[in-house]
């Protein structure tokens, strides 16, 4: 009986914890239904309640579809950042996706001279923070005349060191007896890389996959940066200069850019748990 307690203490403390993490997101959905004049009142309170936490709305006096209506017909700039956004998450995931795991595959499974430097390059990279690399990227992508463009944004990303240190510790841990097996059956290393090491990274593929969508999609500094164009830039550049100057749709504007990282999240949530306890990622 006494062991139950803390249990239920913790148990309870978790909740508590998991209730309080929600609550902002909630309430964000919340009030994008809320009408413009609503807002517009709530906000105003914040000069009053400067030194003090503001009332909560529990319910509206009528649901209003308003500021969706704002969002996707009387103000297409937001539909275009948000479709800026997708196209640079879908465009690193799709070059990430032909590069990380082949490099990862490389690093893992062959012996070539210089592989151990080039793993710690990878390594002394991925410590690195990107005010470290920020100088000799745009360098390199002024040489190439890449300055400004989307490529600008998705080139760097699709070589992001992390992920390829997560994927070949990862690969480093199977055992070689399968791709032996797989020899014997006449696969080669392309066969191998497709037919084994592929499908048996499932878990780790779908974490990395998941967490890469997450940093593309709330990336800052890379298209402040390499982006001088404002309606070229990603929606979560522009969200709060946006959300400042149209006060009336920030909550809107906030839940629609909410529901991707949600969708990755619910979809690939067990690969995310499995993946990071198989590679030790506590």
């Amino acid at each position: 009986m006494m062991a139950k307690k803390p249990r239920l203490f913790i148990h309870a403390l978790m909740w508590v914890i998991v209730a309080l993490l929600l609550l902002p997101i909630v309430f964000t959905f919340f009030y994008s239904f809320f009408p413009k004049s609503e807002m517009d009142a709530y906000l105003s309170l914040r000069g009053r309640f400067s030194e003090a936490w503001l009332p909560l709305l529990v319910s509206p006096k009528v649901f209003s579809l308003r500021q969706y209506y704002t969002i996707f017909i009387e103000e297409p700039m937001y539909l275009r950042l948000f479709l800026n956004s997708v196209t640079y998450g879908v465009g690193i995931l799709l070059g990430q996706m032909v590069f990380v795991p082949s490099m990862a595959y490389a690093l893992s499974r062959f012996r070539f001279r210089g592989r151990e430097a080039l793993f710690f390059v990878v390594m002394a990279l991925m410590l690195m923070p990107f005010q470290v690399i920020q100088a000799p990227t745009v360098i390199t992508l002024r040489t190439l005349n890449l300055m400004n463009t989307t490529w600008a944004v998705l080139l760097p990303m699709w070589f992001t060191p992390f992920y390829i240190f997560l994927l070949r510790q990862f690969m480093v841990g199977i055992p070689a007896e399968m791709f032996e097996a797989g020899m014997m059956d006449g696969a080669g290393p392309v066969r191998a890389y497709f037919h084994v090491m592929m499908p048996v990274c499932r878990p780790v593929l779908g974490a990395a996959l998941a967490l890469s969508f997450a940093d593309s999609w709330n990336m800052v500094e890379q298209p402040l940066v390499y982006l001088q164009n404002e309606m070229a830039r990603p929606l979560s550049v522009m969200f709060n200069v946006l959300s400042e100057s149209k006060k009336d749709i920030a909550f809107a504007g906030a839940a629609l850019y909410i529901v991707p990282m949600l969708v990755m999240y619910f979809y690939f949530q067990e690969d995310i748990l499995l993946g990071v306890q198989l590679s030790e990622l506590k």
